[in-house]
């Protein structure tokens, strides 16, 4: 019975067979799977010997119980191909579900003792004997360290170009582990390790094929005397066979390996630590498709993991980066020049995360967050948040921005779902395109902390920080001209934020500075947070006029916290209707074409006037049917007023601001229709374009019937 013996896995899922579905309890023991009506049974309604079956992942099988069911379960279900039994499907309630399943269900399957390559039966042959420690086949020479060329892959490949690719990628990883790497010339290591795997993303096949040959550059002769035995006794049986009693040679088997002087077969020690630190990049890009070799992989970094070598740590490293990048799926890039130093010119074992990098807030600091080779974007948000002490990012609406590498005064809102390693790296590839193959070793990619989404009610919920923050991001509105105000309200601002800036206003002089550094300070103050239109043109009394207004407010000030003047900046400044909105300068295209401000918020797209910032025309999210790039413009399709027939408007905007607009509406318009302020990770619209690369027009439209989102693809809008 199956209390005998402790299940590898065990739960609910529908089982398939001669087009009958039926739920069951199924469990896993050992190499049987067995499924019963329920948990408390003991005895099975069937069983399959895994041994004698094949798994596969198929398309979803339509049974008579099931023809509707959704099309997302296609990717659910897990064949097992018994050899003298008809095929049995499992449906798999989740995703999950189902890489577990399959997982444990394929290595426990055979595949017959002469399938694949002479590699892969031998992984096979361990996987028989469940990875027995003391089997000889791991001192097989296939299975380690080689300072010759491979003749054939390692793995099965389709194609003969395939095959010649991986011949060539085995060449590329004994050239990375061959050469020492040296601070001077490590961009040679760099580069290396970047084209082998750009390639392995270009072409999934070779990913398999990457592991397996870096597993057997890190595998080990082990120094041992008994080692002419071994190898005599391997002359006379299979060389795929584990157990103790000797077997009859098999027919055609290739002749028997000429005896190794373990001492001289393995390679310096640095030649294996490079190895591991090129395992370390790849695993955390993609793992082997083929369950066998990945159950291998596991192993081999299992047997290999600790905490006192150099390469037994780099181990302990990749069990974590291949854990998290099962969890998280594979990446979409090469890794950033970033990325690959941090591996070579630190052990990443020492730090639970191994890279980092600084945020920049914008009252002038920043904060470092570390990451790892899979960290998405929001899951960088929530520590960042824990960190300075703001809510997660779908209530507060602050969010992460990048500079851009070629436009000086350009942002990019980056996607909760994206990886932060994958975004590093398009950045760098843009960055090296602009300068024709050349890098900037210097410059790196700025991340930024700001507010993108607002909501009114939920104001009274902010945190400090949030605060100061909003603070910050409005005056820039103030000074930029895109804040409507006197400029005596605009005397008061800055007063305030010279007091949350600076603090207090000294009257003292300061020490050897002649007097002049309280000047200089109320300079400065009108700097950052006096409007430019205000100061620009300014006879020099008229300028010291309002030093003297500043100084003078400043002063009156005194006694105030920090608190107290946030609190006071922000009751002032949110008396307008548009306050937290995203506002963008385009030119409306009518009759009569005029220069109007787009303002972004949480319920409507309203145009304000550009001089006076008055709202021209407001058109609410219920009545918006399209929008999204029409060729070079953004086009906004509503319902007409009379609620007979639709208006389109279209707006003369860069490329890289239509898609800002687009995804923000998107985003905002998809809040609306879960209820109000969006929880992190549940809107629907799909994915952003690539903001580095030329991408068609995002064009989102609403059904008449339904109002509800849906994106369409439109006309052909470029963004950068």
């Amino acid at each position: 019975s199956k209390e005998q013996n402790k299940p590898t896995l065990q739960g609910w899922l529908t089982k398939v067979r001669n087009g009958h579905a039926k739920k069951c309890w199924c469990v896993l023991i050992g190499k049987m799977f067995l499924y019963f009506k329920s948990p408390s049974d003991s005895n099975p309604m069937g069983q399959i010997n895994m041994r004698d079956a094949r798994v596969e992942q198929v398309d979803h099988v339509s049974d008579s119980d099931s023809e509707d069911r959704d099309a997302d379960n296609a990717q659910l279900t897990i064949g097992i191909f018994p050899t003298h039994q008809g095929p049995t499907y499992l449906l798999m309630p989740t995703k999950q579900d189902k890489d577990s399943w399959l997982y444990h269900l394929t290595v426990v399957s055979g595949a017959g003792p002469n399938a694949g390559t002479q590699y892969e039966q031998l992984v096979q042959k361990l996987m028989e004997s469940d990875g027995d420690p003391n089997c000889v086949l791991w001192r097989h020479p296939i299975l380690l360290h080689s300072k010759d060329a491979i003749v054939t892959p390692l793995t099965t490949l389709s194609s003969e170009s395939l095959q010649a690719e991986a011949i060539k990628l085995f060449k590329c990883c004994q050239l990375f582990i061959s050469v020492a790497v040296e601070s001077a010339g490590i961009d040679y290591h760099v580069v290396l390790a970047q084209n082998a795997l750009q390639q392995c993303l270009d072409q999934w096949e070779l990913q398999a094929e990457l592991l397996c040959a870096l597993v057997k550059q890190t595998s080990r002769h082990i120094h041992q005397k008994v080692g002419v035995q071994v190898f005599s006794k391997l002359r006379h049986r299979s060389l795929f066979a584990c157990d103790a009693a000797a077997g009859s040679p098999t027919v055609g088997a290739p002749p028997p390996p000429p005896l190794l002087d373990y001492c001289k077969a393995n390679p310096p020690t640095f030649a294996f630590v490079q190895g591991w630190q090129l395992l370390a990049l790849a695993v955390s890009l993609f793992v082997p498709r083929n369950n066998k070799l990945l159950w291998y992989l596991k192993l081999h970094l299992q047997r290999n993991a600790d905490s006192k070598t150099e390469c037994g740590k780099y181990a302990a490293y990749c069990e974590r980066a291949l854990e998290r990048t099962i969890q998280n799926g594979g990446r979409e890039v090469k890794p950033s020049r970033m990325e690959v130093l941090s591996i070579l010119l630190k052990n990443p074992y020492h730090h639970s995360l191994p890279h980092s990098i600084p945020v920049h807030l914008l009252n002038g600091t920043y904060q470092v967050v570390g990451f790892d080779g899979s960290t998405t974007i929001e899951e960088f948000l929530s520590t960042l948040n824990q960190e300075i002490g703001c809510r997660e990012s779908g209530s507060s609406g602050f969010t992460l921005f990048s500079d851009d590498p070629i436009e000086k005064d350009l942002e990019h809102y980056i996607e909760p779902s994206a990886k932060l390693c994958d975004v590093i790296s398009k950045w760098e590839t843009a960055l090296r395109e602009k300068g024709s193959g050349k890098f900037e070793n210097s410059r790196v990619i700025q991340l930024v902390y700001k507010s993108r989404l607002y909501w009114r009610h939920s104001a009274k919920m902010e945190t400090e920080r949030e605060r100061l923050l909003m603070c910050y991001q409005v005056n820039l509105q103030v000074v930029n001209g895109r804040f409507p105000l006197t400029r005596e309200l605009a005397l008061e601002l800055a007063a305030l934020m010279a007091q949350i800036d600076f603090g207090e206003f000294h009257t003292d002089k300061g020490r050897g500075s002649g007097g002049n550094l309280k000047d200089l300070h109320v300079l400065q103050a009108l700097d950052k947070f006096y409007p430019y239109r205000y100061r620009d043109g300014l006879t020099p009394d008229a300028l010291k006029e309002l030093e003297t207004g500043l100084q003078e407010k400043w002063m009156s000030l005194k006694g105030r916290s920090t608190l107290d003047c946030v609190r006071i900046y922000l009751t002032c400044t949110r008396k307008w209707p548009f306050f937290g909105a995203s506002l963008f300068q385009a030119k409306w295209k009518q009759a009569e074409p005029q220069m109007v401000w787009l303002a972004i918020a949480e319920d409507a797209v309203t145009l304000l006037d550009l001089a006076c910032m008055q709202p021209l025309a407001r058109h609410p999210y219920s009545a918006v049917l399209t929008f999204g790039g029409c060729q070079e413009d953004f086009m906004l399709v509503v319902s007409a007023e009379e609620g007979l027939g639709s208006q389109k408007l279209l707006f003369s905007l860069s490329k890289p601001k239509i898609l800002e607009v687009t995804v923000l509406i998107a985003d905002y318009m998809n809040a609306l229709s879960h209820g109000g302020t969006p929880l992190a990770g549940t809107l629907t619209r799909g994915a952003q374009p690539d903001i580095l690369k030329a991408t068609p027009d995002h064009q989102l439209s609403r059904s008449d019937s339904k109002k509800r989102l849906s994106g369409r693809l439109h006309a052909s809008c470029q963004c950068r």
